[in-house]
């Protein structure tokens, strides 16, 4: 099935819903967000179901209107390094989709390029607007080993939601043959 711009809208406000819903849940029993990273879920995944634009669009605005409508993340700045992140994990992830790569070194190269585009953003807040924050390699390595559980439940669950998806509506995850 040709994916249409009403359908790819339509799936966009649906990933970005989920991941307004999904954080929150974590948050209500624990505040487990930074440790399980809710958020990314939905973004990973429709990276693997959207086009590069749509995806994308997915990854930056979600923590920017989760930050609006519920507080969480906090704006500055981690709103700000989140949109950065989550839209390179999407773009990253349709554009290898397209390309047939396994999911597993799909998801693994999003999130290096992710990490790094948000190490990234940490120094540009840090070292030129001169906010207080941890230098950029201190965040990335705190971010990496306190996501740990969230990192394993995406390079497990992705895939096998994704193999069950394609089962189920073998139209919805195309890929390039």
């Amino acid at each position: 099935m040709k994916k249409t711009k009403s359908r790819e809208v339509v799936l966009s406000g649906l990933f970005i819903a989920m991941g307004l819903i999904v954080p929150t849940l974590f948050h209500a029993v624990g505040g487990a967000g930074p440790v399980f990273l809710p958020m990314h879920l939905p973004v990973l995944i429709g990276g693997f179901i959207l086009s590069p634009k749509f995806a994308t669009a997915v990854g930056v605005l979600t923590p920017l209107i989760s930050s609006v409508l519920t507080g969480m993340p906090v704006l500055m700045p981690m709103a700000f390094i989140m949109m950065v992140e989550l839209g390179i994990y999407a773009l990253t992830v349709s554009l290898l989709k397209e390309r047939g790569i396994n999911n597993v070194i799909t998801l693994l190269s999003a999130m290096i390029l992710g990490r790094i585009a948000a190490g990234i953003m940490v120094g540009v807040f840090v070292g030129i607007i001169g906010i207080k924050f941890a230098p950029p390699i201190t965040y990335l390595i705190g971010s990496i080993t306190t996501g740990i559980p969230g990192i394993i439940i995406q390079l497990v669950f992705i895939p096998i939601l994704l193999s069950a998806v394609k089962k189920v509506s073998p139209d919805l995850i195309t890929e390039k043959n």
